[in-house]
């Protein structure tokens, strides 16, 4: 069994027991939620497709920590024109460990 969630205006598919790191949440570590925006569930050949969205449907999960990802390195640069500009960026995400889907 598996579902389609949406969160950080991104989709993810996700099923009971994995981790995930998504974009960051304001939660506290081994604090429970529940993403309540599911797409669609998929149960062997029982499917359900929401439009947009599934009602009644939603998924727990336990936030497992907060970090942030690896460093985008961003250059950029006009040949012949003597202009160089260099720029990083790291990203915040939550790792969200799945625990249920209910559909």
């Amino acid at each position: 069994m598996y579902a389609v969630i949406k969160t950080g205006g991104k989709q993810y598919k996700v099923s009971a027991g994995e981790k995930i790191k998504v974009e960051q949440i304001a939660a506290d570590i081994g604090q429970d939620i529940v993403l309540d925006q599911v797409l669609a569930v998929f149960d062997g050949a029982d499917v359900k497709v929401g439009t947009p969205l599934l009602a009644g449907a939603a998924v727990k999960a336990k936030v497992v920590a907060h970090g942030r990802g690896e460093k985008v390195h961003i250059f950029k640069m006009r040949r012949r024109k003597h202009y160089q500009k260099r720029q990083g960026h790291r990203q915040n995400y939550t790792e969200l460990h799945i625990e249920s889907i209910a559909a």
